[in-house]
């Protein structure tokens, strides 16, 4: 009987271990569920940083106004799509982190299904979400800069245009458009507002297009707050002080430890610091949603403080432009007018593509810092995994 017992207790306890494994194994097995990606639509915001295709040639902005004329696209397009660029921009590089069946389509498209497939002939599907960025657009409405005689700028748009693109977009799309489910990405905008200072700095100082600019952001996300979103990057201004453009107007004593123009990186750090502190209160009052902080900025100073880690010889010079000297940079000869029609032989190792606008390839760096794993919050904050972790649970 003792043995009979004790043989019956061996069998329950392997009985009992091997369930444990079991158990433990299909917890530790990936559900199908699981490997879906957190996010099935995007929409992004912001200017040409962000633009996929809302503009053409004949409404772009003034000097950069030929972007549906080759070299843009060459490198991975094979073809101008529109984009600023001559390949994919970081939300590009956002849909293809979060495995989306496409590229986000440009809203103003006359038809979302014919720009979805560019570059991969990827079919659109009905939630992959749409871009409302448009190039030389605004975080200040447009009739403020032409009621102080500026409107050198072709682009009449602004953020709060695009705020109401986005409610048209509901609109038309329903029930069918699950707000709180999607990723809202506000890309770079703000740094057309501080052009407009350069010709009126009397008239309309930099404190106060920085504080109109936050207030309008600030505005802007707490719109789309109100509409139901709930994840949301918010990305801030890059060096704009590294630009060709402004390297080629500045004054040549006029330099920071990077070797770019002091004043305007100053000013593009001084509103980063302010859209924070607005990003800070938005935060606050909203604790219910993930809003988070791509630091453009600080990304652009890491490759422009080291180029050669990431595979860069030319940090100044533009890939497609005229003009040559130290920027290869002529306001009134920019990239794909006529006469500039070609590119540099290898736009991987340069940082800027047009004089304003970056390579693909310096646009896939920063994307990394933002999306990849393992760059924790030195870029993004909260990170971009800590976001996609807290989606796929349901949080906050």
């Amino acid at each position: 009987m003792a043995t009979t017992a004790a043989h019956d207790n061996r069998l329950l306890l392997l009985l009992l271990g091997a369930a444990l494994i079991a158990a433990a194994a299909a917890a530790a097995a990936p559900s199908p569920s699981s490997s879906r990606p957190p996010f099935r639509t995007v929409y992004a915001f912001g200017d040409s940083f962000t633009d996929t295709g809302n503009t053409h040639s004949t409404t772009g902005p003034y000097s950069f106004g030929y972007v549906s004329s080759p070299p843009y696209g060459a490198t991975f397009f094979h073809r101008s799509t529109n984009r600023y660029s001559d390949g994919r921009l970081v939300v590009d590089f956002l849909a293809e982190a979060l495995k989306l069946p496409s590229f986000l389509p440009p809203y103003l498209s006359s038809s979302n299904s014919s720009t979805a497939q560019q570059g991969q002939g990827q079919q659109q599907e009905e939630d992959v979400g749409v871009n409302f960025a448009v190039a030389g657009a605004t975080a200040i409405e447009h009739d403020f800069f032409a009621s102080n005689n500026l409107s050198i700028d072709v682009t009449p748009q602004s953020i709060l245009t695009e705020l109401a693109w986005f409610d048209d977009h509901l609109r038309r799309a329903g029930k069918n458009d699950h707000v709180a489910d999607a990723l809202f990405w506000v890309g770079e905008i703000g740094a057309n507002d501080y052009a407009y200072t350069v010709v009126a700095r009397d008239t309309l100082p930099p404190k106060l297009v920085r504080s109109m600019a936050v207030q309008r952001v600030t505005t802007f996300v707490e719109g789309l707050l109100a509409r139901g979103a709930k994840y949301l990057i918010v990305q801030g201004l890059p060096l704009t002080g590294c630009l060709p453009l402004a390297m080629s107007l500045a004054r040549a004593d006029d330099r920071d430890n990077v070797s770019c123009v002091a004043s305007v990186n100053r000013q593009s750090y001084a509103h980063n610091r302010h859209l924070l502190a607005a990003l800070h209160g938005l935060r606050q009052r909203h604790p219910g949603a993930v809003i988070a902080y791509a630091d453009y900025y600080a990304a652009h100073l890491a490759v422009m403080r080291s180029p050669a880690r990431y595979g860069f010889t030319e940090p100044f010079r533009t890939c497609c432009g005229s003009g040559g000297g130290d920027y290869n940079f002529d306001l009134f000869a920019t990239c794909g007018s006529p006469g500039v029609n070609t590119a540099c032989a290898r736009p991987a190792q340069y940082v800027n593509w047009d004089g304003v606008h970056m390579t693909e390839a310096m646009y896939k760096v920063v994307a990394g810092m933002f999306f990849q794993p393992g760059s924790g919050d030195a870029y993004c904050r909260p990170a971009f995994s800590d976001l996609l972790a807290m989606k796929a649970q349901g949080k906050p």
